[in-house]
Order: C-alpha cells, then sequence, then structure tokens
C-alpha cells in the first residue's frame, strides 16, 4: 500500500500531522507514505521516521515568477517526483484549493481514492474545491483539536482503529540527557497579537535566572533577532540562538529543560518533543492547537496576555508533573 498526505504548511500545522503519520506507521506497516510540503517545513517532515519521501512544492516561489525557466524546471521536477508512484489513497489534509489541486495531479492506482474532509471544522480555514477533488469525504466532528482531526481523517480513510495517542516527534529525537539547565524561550510568532510584552519576558527570565535556569531566545527573523538581543541585553548570562534550519532547531530543542513559548510553530514542536512546556494564548484557541493529554504541557488563556505570575505558576506545575 502507498499513501501520499498532503499538508503543505504552516509549521504549526504540519507538526500536529505528524501523529497521523506515525498512527498510519504503526497501525499499517506495510505502507509506504509520502508527504507533499512546502520547502520551508520540509526538515521537520524529514525527521518523521513513518515518512518514505518528502515531495516539496514551492508554490509561493514559482508564483512570483509563474513563467521564469527556474520555475518551469522545478515544475517539471515536481510533478515528476509527485507521479513517481500510483497511490492507494491520497488524504488532503489541508483542505485548500491549492491542496486539491495536489490531490488532483497525483496518481492514483485502479481502485485507490481521493479523500478530502466533508466540512470546516472550528477555527480552521476550509475551501469548496477540496470536496471536488476527492471520491471519498470523511466527517469529524466540527470541535477538534488540530491533532484529532488529522488522526481521525486518516484512521477511517485507511480503517484502522485510532491507536493510543504517542507525540508525532518523541520518538525520534529525545535525547539520552538534558542540556544545563536550559529554557527556550519563543518569543516570536507569525501574528504580532500572539506577542507576550517584553517586558514580561525580561521578568519571567529573571526568575528562570533565580532558579539557576538560563533563558535561550530563538529567532527566526530580523525582527526576532533584534527582540532576542534586547532580551539578551536584559538579562545578562541568557543566549541567543543562531538561526539553525528546522531539522538542527528541532534536535537542539530535543534536550532542553522545557519551553515557554507564544502560539508558535517551535511551541508545536516542543509538544511533540515531550517537553515540559508553558504555550501562551492571548485569545483562546488552546482547545484547538495547544497541548493535551499531558499534565507537563499546559495552555495558558488571558486576556489581554497571561500574566507573568499566572505563567511562573504554571511553569511550577509542569516541572512538577510526571511526563
Amino acid at each position: 500500500m502507498r499513501v501520499l498526505l498532503i499538508k503543505l504548511s504552516s509549521l504549526g500545522d504540519v507538526v500536529h500531522t505528524l501523529p497521523a503519520a506515525m498512527d498510519i506507521a504503526a497501525c499499517l506497516p506495510q505502507a509506504r507514505i509520502d508527504w507533499v510540503v512546502e520547502p520551508a517545513f520540509a526538515a521537520v517532515v524529514r525527521l518523521c521516521p513513518a515518512i518514505d519521501t518528502v515531495i516539496e512544492m514551492d508554490l509561493r516561489r514559482w508564483r512570483r515568477r509563474p513563467w521564469a525557466t527556474e520555475t518551469r524546471s522545478a515544475w517539471k521536477a515536481f510533478l515528476a517526483q509527485l507521479r513517481a508512484h500510483e497511490y492507494d489513497s491520497v488524504i488532503d489534509l489541508q483542505g485548500l484549493t491549492k491542496s486539491a489541486w495536489v490531490s488532483r495531479l497525483a496518481h492514483v492506482a485502479v481502485g485507490g481514492q481521493r479523500v478530502a474532509m466533508a466540512h470546516r471544522t472550528e477555527g480552521s480555514s476550509y475551501e469548496a474545491p477540496t470536496r471536488w477533488a476527492a471520491n471519498r469525504l470523511i466527517s469529524v466532528p466540527t470541535h477538534i483539536h488540530a491533532v484529532d482531526r488529522a488522526r481521525a481523517v486518516c484512521a477511517q480513510a485507511l480503517a484502522y482503529a485510532l491507536p493510543s495517542f504517542q507525540p508525532g516527534l518523541a520518538r525520534m529525537l529525545r535525547t539520552e540527557g538534558l542540556k544545563a539547565r536550559q529554557v527556550l524561550c519563543v518569543h516570536g510568532t507569525s501574528r504580532d497579537d500572539k506577542l507576550w510584552p517584553e517586558s514580561h519576558w525580561i521578568e519571567i527570565g529573571r526568575r528562570l535566572q533565580s532558579e539557576a535556569w538560563v533563558p535561550v531566545f530563538p529567532h527566526g527573523s530580523a525582527v526576532e533577532e533584534a527582540r532576542a538581543l534586547r532580551l539578551q541585553d536584559a538579562l545578562p548570562g541568557s543566549q541567543v540562538w543562531p538561526r539553525w534550519p528546522l531539522d538542527r532547531l528541532s534536535a537542539e530543542m530535543a534536550g532542553l529543560g522545557g519551553v515557554i513559548g507564544v502560539d508558535s510553530g517551535l511551541s508545536h514542536i516542543a509538544v511533540a518533543l515531550g517537553l515540559p512546556h508553558v504555550q501562551l494564548y492571548n485569545f483562546d484557541t488552546a482547545w484547538r492547537t495547544g497541548p493535551q493529554h499531558a499534565a507537563h504541557q499546559i495552555g495558558l488563556v488571558a486576556a489581554p496576555c497571561p500574566s507573568v505570575e499566572s505563567v511562573w505558576q504554571a511553569w511550577q506545575q509542569v516541572l512538577g508533573a510526571p511526563p
């Protein structure tokens, strides 16, 4: 059996889909699983031992220069890789026009199926063409966590019973020993309304340092790097990590003592790695994308944002919880 998963972006959404791939590998060990994803997130998918082939689709770049020689060459290479195999099941877990398009381009074996979600779920994007491209539609509860949605769609599509929950990355990257008292402070996110005030980061950093923790600040852009350097200046002894690629960053995260972070891709990787984690939400979407099934991981919601004191209490709670 050969299965193609389509989940193109974003980082958090890709991480939330990894457990579904792990389910398929555990329940259908004969299956070969390929995955179509945008290049920015391909490194994380390649870390997953369930995946056979990662197929990169750089649609954002191709749209900017659709008639360029480089674009035409990349498009031909993409099609050749996408159509290198016939698939028994093509499963669109994105639910958008672009993912439906990929589903239609893929080769389906005789008697095979193109699968899509039958409807929108709360808080998630959904576009009608995903239904038109499929010959089988899967219904799930509308109020459902992003991880559970992907797992449920794949289980119904491939006719296996859902196994007990296993974090998607924890089996791959968990190291033997933790780094010396390092806590990753994930301060950057793609939306400004998800940010936590710099003054709060400085205060939580001081509290961490008072208990011999070393705050570590990652960054993925010039804006985030400037903020990280400001925080480092305010917290002598803290660290700013280099701008590593995602596979290296994930490997480094695997050995941390824990993570405190806003709602972002790195925070979702922390959850998948099984790290002690406090995830900060300015509005209540934690039920859909935040930590679940683990006492040592907390999604903390407050408006206009969680207080330093509440984050500190949550941090003490996750440190004392069993993994």
